[in-house]
């Protein structure tokens, strides 16, 4: 439960959504992070209205909670232009689709999260919108078919995934302006906690602002959740202060260990160096053995422990790097090579 809650970059649901969208910064002045796409989005968002046109389509990737959605609503914001907001699982038919184009207006914000679910038949109405706006459909059948091509108003597409790979080379090529959101730098978070902190009027020690922000796995998003809960904590035990006494108290009890990692995080590692003699294993048998979806290992817990340098992938499967052993606390192995193979088969 303690990822579902804390730990998980993904929305926890309507109200964390409420939560996030109210601390949501509405400028580029008020963005953290990404100096460069912030001063890229500057100078095309300053291009286009000065030329009274709608901005180029934008494509952002990463892991989530990074902030892809808020920026998409800071360039609407920065543009003047109305934001109209969907999902690639929810455009499931071409009509779905055009429906939402025909009723954008001149310089609108269409903004598809998990743009890389859209299927097939809807990328292909995608294409010619993006670049001639206008769609073709075909109506009745056989002899009595026929394509009518429907004008669009100039619109700005947005598009974010988890994952850009996924993409299709057609779809990626549109694209004026790509870029990949990286994880926080821990700066960058302690501003971003600060600013949350000020903006629920809690009082806080440096401190305890710097704690929640090398514990918040560099997701702004993980960050302001963390804040939330260690709010109640120095509100219930405490004077309502965040200290960094009441903070450390707080994470401890949620499982959040210094690195930020969690319960599921370590057993993670844990049954690599246990069960696999520290790895390479396959990511579907460390699935299978800890009772975990493979989805839920690949882009929840992997991306954080390969930036942090704690897993290795290698072309035989993941293996733990000396660190992991280190931060777990266990004595590492002799050889200790990110693909050393494996000193014997793995217990039944």
């Amino acid at each position: 439960m303690a990822r579902e809650t804390i730990i998980a970059a993904g929305s926890n649901g309507p109200e964390d959504e409420q939560f996030n969208t109210a601390l949501r910064p509405h400028s580029l002045d008020e963005c953290i992070g990404s100096p460069e796409l912030m001063e890229k989005l500057r100078i095309a968002i300053t291009a286009a209205r000065q030329r009274s046109e709608p901005m180029e389509h934008v494509m952002l990737h990463g892991p989530p909670g990074l902030g892809k959605t808020t920026l998409a609503y800071v360039i609407a914001h920065e543009m003047g232009a109305t934001i109209k907001v969907t999902s690639g699982p929810a455009l499931t038919r071409p009509s779905d689709l055009i429906g939402i184009l025909t009723n954008l207006d001149t310089g609108d914000v269409l903004f598809i999260d998990e743009i890389h679910r859209l299927t097939p038949a809807v990328e292909e109405y995608i294409y010619p919108a993006m670049e001639d706006f206008k769609v073709d459909f075909v109506v009745d059948s056989g002899m009595h078919s026929r394509t009518i091509n429907l004008p669009l108003k100039p619109f700005t597409l947005i598009g974010a995934t988890t994952r850009a790979g996924m993409l299709s080379p057609p779809l990626r090529t549109r694209f004026g302006i790509a870029h990949h959101l990286e994880f926080w730098s821990d700066e960058d978070l302690a501003r971003r906690v600060r600013m949350t902190a000020d903006m629920l009027k809690i009082a806080y020690d440096d401190d305890a602002i710097l704690t929640i922000a090398r514990r918040a796995r560099g997701t702004p998003r993980i960050a302001n959740r963390l804040v939330r809960r260690c709010r109640d904590f120095a509100q219930v035990k405490g004077d309502g202060r965040l200290t960094p006494k009441a903070v450390n108290a707080a994470l401890n009890l949620e499982g959040i260990d210094l690195l930020g990692l969690d319960d599921l995080d370590r057993k993670f590692l844990g049954i690599i160096i246990d069960i696999y003699r520290g790895g390479p294993v396959g990511i579907e048998a460390a699935a299978a053995t800890l009772g975990e979806e493979v989805d839920t290992l690949v882009d929840v817990v992997e991306p954080f422990l390969l930036q942090r340098g704690l897993l290795a992938r290698t072309r035989r499967g993941r293996s733990v790097t000396l660190k992991a052993y280190d931060h777990l606390g266990l004595p590492a192995p002799a050889d200790d090579r990110p693909d050393a193979p494996l000193f014997g088969d793995p217990p039944a």
